[in-house]
């Protein structure tokens, strides 16, 4: 028992991980400055790391999100409009050609029709709806990690890997969400702050800071092609199913088209930005299922893994 505490606490393992801690915290503060959410994060690690050896295997097992969320942040110093020419009409005009629709002898795009025809009720919704656009993700994770650990693995890695192929469009196509187009028209502003849009109505409601505060501290505005927001819940629905988790499927299925319609309704996304989220999600799958899965390389990497957590 002393032998085993002993190596938890480790003189080595002490230096490793407030190297990396320490590291993690000089690049932030090069790379887009100090803030308290990557001290707050930092914390967490180190504790979870030294608590118990429960809490070391899940902060291991969830490092893998914490890596998309630390490459997500760093997305701030390296903004998608300084590599490619940021499209502000095209998807607008697309959008309109294929799902426009006839309103007072105008044809409106499916944002601008919602944006004419708000309600409390729908403002509601599509808040709860898109407050589960990260939490259902993560806490669908932390139940694998204790139920089943290999599709753990499988679900973080297909995860990321979507949220990456997600990153290469963003780079190669950025792209200005419609209430961007709402609110400074056809004129690109390069470091324009990110909106809440449509969600400001549901802080608005309950007299709330919550979507506010986030989309404040967005990382890049021109990123609104694919919708990742349309991805995630597909992948918890698509793992939800091989685990054969009954009702839960559709609780998933329902939040997953109720993220899609929030997307719209509150003037994120156009519909082409959800289906090209929903080609992520699928390609994301397919990917890792048909092509990463059967890599031995990757294999052993997973039992390697699993060893750990």
């Amino acid at each position: 028992m002393a032998n085993t505490e002993t190596k938890f606490y480790s003189l080595k393992n002490g230096i490793t991980v407030t190297g990396i801690v320490i590291l993690y915290l000089l690049i932030s503060s090069l790379l887009i400055g100090f803030r308290n959410d990557q001290l707050i994060l930092a914390t967490i690690f180190f504790i979870c790391y030294f608590s118990s050896i429960v809490a070391r295997k899940f902060i291991i097992a969830f490092s893998i999100f914490i890596v998309y969320w630390i490459i997500f942040d760093y997305m701030k110093a390296f903004p998608n409009y300084a590599y490619n020419q940021v499209h502000l009409l095209q998807l607008y005009v697309t959008e309109k050609a294929l799902f426009g629709t006839m309103h007072n002898g105008t044809i409106l795009t499916p944002n601008e029709y919602w944006l004419a025809h708000t309600n409390t009720w729908m403002d509601v919704m599509s808040g709860l709806f898109y407050l589960c656009w990260m939490p259902v993700p993560l806490a669908f994770a932390t139940w694998l990690f204790f139920k089943d650990k290999n599709n753990f693995l499988q679900f973080s890695f297909t995860f990321v890997l979507v949220n990456l192929i997600g990153f290469i469009i963003y780079y190669s196509y950025p792209a200005a969400p419609p209430w961007y187009l709402q609110k400074y028209g056809a004129i690109f502003i390069s470091n324009s702050p990110g909106s809440s849009a449509g969600l400001q109505r549901f802080d608005d409601y309950f007299n709330l800071d919550i979507f506010n505060s986030i989309y404040s501290r967005s990382s890049n505005v021109f990123a609104a092609m694919p919708s990742l927001h349309s991805s995630y819940p597909i992948i918890v629905l698509y793992y939800g199913i091989k685990r054969k988790m009954g009702w839960n499927n559709i609780v998933f299925a329902i939040v997953t088209v109720g993220i899609w319609f929030a997307a719209i309704y509150t003037s994120h996304h156009y519909v082409l930005d959800v289906l090209a989220g929903i080609a992520c999600a699928l390609a994301g799958i397919f990917i890792f299922q048909k092509v990463v899965m059967r890599s031995a390389a990757f294999t052993k990497f997973l039992h390697f893994y699993l060893s750990k957590i």
